[in-house]
């Protein structure tokens, strides 16, 4: 995030990779995305902002067969043939036909059914593959915005985290999931019914896994007491203004709070109330959208160390 990156290519293209997959997600956790997130027009700009934030020499794909570079344009979907391993995908002249008819099939109302559909959308987007390079990363972040608008998971957790780590059952669903119908009561499309249940399971425990991740990482349960410390070392070296803990203590109790309640939480004068939120915001403890906006709690990177301990690896490690 400092654009600090390795001497090695390699290793600096998947920096790169991953700079972009935050800004991308930072933008659907802002509400960028205005249609749902299976909407045709949903998928190609992920996969727009995607791209045009990789460098030039990332735009391309690789054709082993014939030895070409093909270029990838930021949100274009494919006009070319393409192989995935086994799977031959569909013609590209029918992508947005069957673009159209998942959106139909997977943008469900609801609460359990957006669930349920997160998973059989993210293989049938695979399935479908429109863009020549980058559907796996398209299809993780639709997955990551449909779970997050039907269970408002404030971007606490990814279900991309947990796929990374068990990429090899990953695929092996994915593989499944591409296979022809096993008989007459395996559903009634062309594709393998009960593959695709199976995937659906699987995907669903790895958004289970990785709630209770976070969660044992952040202890929720502590993480008022953590933060409330902090505060007070914080003031006792002069680094936070005095009662900027009952700021604080207001903030996590309520969610947010208006400017004006301030100097009421704080017993003291306007201008004393302005000097303790100008020091809580230029801390990073306290957002605010505008001068007028109300106050929220922050969690900046810098102080992860003490109010979530565990959520990153120490230097050494």
């Amino acid at each position: 995030m400092r654009n600090d990156y390795s001497a090695d290519p390699k290793k600096r293209n998947l920096q790169l990779e991953a700079k972009a997959h935050v800004a991308v997600q930072k933008w659907i956790d802002e509400d960028g995305m205005t249609e749902p997130p299976t909407a045709p027009a949903s998928i190609i700009e992920l996969h727009r902002r995607f791209y045009e934030l990789l460098p030039p020499e990332l735009l391309f794909v690789e054709n082993s067969k014939i030895g070409e570079r093909i270029p990838v344009g930021p949100g274009e979907l494919r006009t070319r043939y393409v192989e995935v391993g086994r799977h031959v995908a569909i013609s590209p002249g029918a992508v947005p036909r069957f673009l159209e008819r998942m959106h139909k099939a997977y943008s469900l109302p609801g609460r359990i059914e957006p669930i349920l559909a997160a998973p059989c959308a993210h293989h049938r987007l695979l399935w479908v593959h429109p863009f020549l390079d980058g559907n796996g990363r398209v299809a993780r972040l639709m997955s990551y915005a449909m779970l997050r608008k039907t269970l408002d998971t404030r971007g606490l957790w990814s279900v991309a985290r947990g796929l990374a780590r068990q990429e090899a059952a990953y695929k092996e669903h994915l593989a499944a999931c591409d296979g022809p119908r096993r008989g007459d009561r395996d559903g009634r499309g062309t594709l393998s019914e009960a593959a695709l249940a199976s995937f659906a399971l699987f995907f669903l425990r790895i958004c289970i896994d990785q709630v209770e991740f976070m969660e044992g990482l952040m202890r929720p349960d502590r993480l008022r007491d953590r933060i409330l410390i902090w505060a007070e070392e914080e003031m006792r070296i002069g680094a936070l203004p005095p009662k900027s803990d009952a700021v604080l203590k207001a903030v996590l109790y309520q969610g947010q709070i208006a400017r004006g309640e301030v100097e009421g939480i704080l017993g003291t004068s306007s201008r004393t109330a302005r000097r303790v939120t100008s020091a809580l915001l230029e801390a990073g403890t306290l957002s605010s959208a505008s001068t007028r906006a109300p106050l929220k709690l922050a969690f900046p990177a810098k102080y992860a160390g003490r109010w979530m301990p565990g959520l990153f690896p120490d230097q050494g490690e």
